[in-house]
């Protein structure tokens, strides 16, 4: 995938390598002008120099870090639990749709799954081991969730019930305030480009973050029970593209659960501490994002899906006769698992769109027209954005002036990929900001309407 935000991070990632400009902040969320941190543009730009400002560079580095991720939990999973449990793990994780699908482009809630899992990690090795390390370990990881997505800050709620617990519980209550104390500075380290930035722009991303909550109706009014219901069939709908009744898929859930805390008291203390810190990140998960006014994408999963596929394999395991019908179940329920998954695996039964190439071809035939003059760039409809397409642009040294800052030249190039493009007296702001304007010339490449506009003196 390389689309608008693709091409946007890919702009602001080269501006990096090229020591141009070093952001504060990160990409903005879906709702209110509310930014995340720059973890995400940092982490990955060597990726981008590494292919000489290929943008497919940055698809590599998120499926290179999921891959590593993946082996690393792997590792983790073995350790604390068993190597059968982490094996099954690892399938669950390695053949999920939505996990290959997410780590198949360059975005930052793709690698949320990766870094929320080893949050949790360093958190349960925090309390099991009471190591100063594995707490700023834990607040670091915690700080990259919170730069990745804003509702990893549901982290916060299993994170805070066992530390509760766990003060509660400990005769070294001093060492473990300590470390809490460590976990929160190493995570407001991290956080000091945002918080710079808030700080220099009158607390503009703490303000309009309120604001989501006290304006902007972010708290879901309606009833619980058929959002719970919408939220758990979207979370199993986004895992393997299953669709079952709602209802049955509340059944399937509480079921899984009921069974889980039926095995879980067979396990030694520490075991049941590691699995009971991700069954309560996936309940605690569901019922908040519940209460949240907020459409199911995927993505917004990310928090979940590894703690899932954690319970899922542990009960599978969980069972102490290694008897041939247990054997042939879980072999079953994975071949079924698999079949399901697969079926969506579009990369292997579609035709390539060639986002990049396509996004290339446009800009090397838009740089022609452009030539040695300033330019103003705008596209149509609204929602159809030009930043992929800037990105190769900027390559070859052609950037548009800043229409935000209300700059006009002589010459405007308008991107309609939608007919009929009102491209004259316009609706968008971004063209009509133009000022009074006439057709020059118009061209056609990639299924792309391309219009040149000239001031109508």
């Amino acid at each position: 995938m390389f689309l608008s935000d693709q091409g946007r991070d890919a702009i602001i990632i080269k501006r990096i390598v090229t020591l141009e400009h070093f952001p504060a902040i990160g990409a903005p969320t879906s709702i209110g002008q509310v930014f995340l941190g720059p973890f995400y543009y940092y982490l990955i730009s060597p990726f981008l120099a590494l292919f000489n400002f290929n943008p497919v560079g940055l698809a590599f580095g998120v499926a290179f870090l999921s891959i590593i991720g993946l082996i690393a939990s792997y590792i983790a999973v073995k350790h604390e639990l068993s190597k059968k449990t982490a094996l099954l793990f690892l399938i669950f994780a390695g053949f999920s749709y939505i996990q290959i699908e997410n780590s198949r482009f360059s975005w930052n809630p793709n690698l949320l799954p990766i870094f929320s899992f080893f949050t949790l990690y360093f958190f349960y090795k925090t309390l099991k081991d009471k190591k100063y390390l594995f707490a700023v370990l834990f607040g670091s990881f915690l700080s990259f969730c919170f730069q990745l997505h804003y509702l990893s800050a549901l982290l916060i709620i299993p994170i805070l019930f066992f530390s509760i617990t766990h003060l509660l519980k400990t005769k070294k209550k001093t060492i473990f305030i300590l470390q809490i104390i460590c976990a929160f500075f190493s995570f407001l380290f991290w956080n000091i480009p945002l918080i710079l930035f808030d700080i220099r722009h009158n607390f503009l991303n703490s303000t309009n973050f309120i604001k989501l909550f006290t304006e902007q109706k972010i708290v879901q009014k309606a009833s619980f029970l058929s959002r719970l219901l919408e939220v758990n069939n979207g979370f199993f709908s986004a895992l393997a593209k299953i669709q079952v009744p709602s209802i049955i898929a509340l059944i399937i859930l509480i079921f899984i659960l009921l069974v889980l805390f039926s095995r879980i008291h067979t396990k030694k203390y520490h075991q049941r501490l590691f699995i009971l810190i991700h069954a309560v990140n996936f309940i605690s998960f569901m019922i908040f994002f519940t209460l949240l006014n907020s459409p199911n994408h995927p993505h917004y999963y990310g928090q979940i899906y590894l703690s899932f596929f954690l319970i899922i394999s542990f009960i599978l395991i969980s069972f102490k006769k290694d008897s041939a019908f247990k054997n042939i179940l879980i072999i079953f329920f994975v071949i079924i698992y698999i079949f399901f998954n697969a079926k969506n695996y579009n990369f292997l039964f579609n035709k390539s769109q060639n986002q990049i190439g396509h996004s290339k071809k446009v800009a090397e035939f838009l740089s022609e027209k452009i030539g040695s003059k300033p330019f103003n760039i705008s596209t149509w409809p609204v929602d159809f954005s030009e930043d992929n397409y800037l990105y190769f642009l900027e390559l070859k040294g052609q950037v548009p002036v800043n229409r935000e800052n209300h700059e006009i030249t002589d010459q405007m190039f308008v991107l309609c990929n939608t007919k009929p493009c009102l491209v004259i007296n316009s609706p968008s702001w971004n063209i009509s900001m133009f000022g009074k304007a006439k057709i020059d010339k118009i061209w056609s490449i990639k299924n792309i309407e391309v219009f040149k506009l000239i001031h109508d003196r």
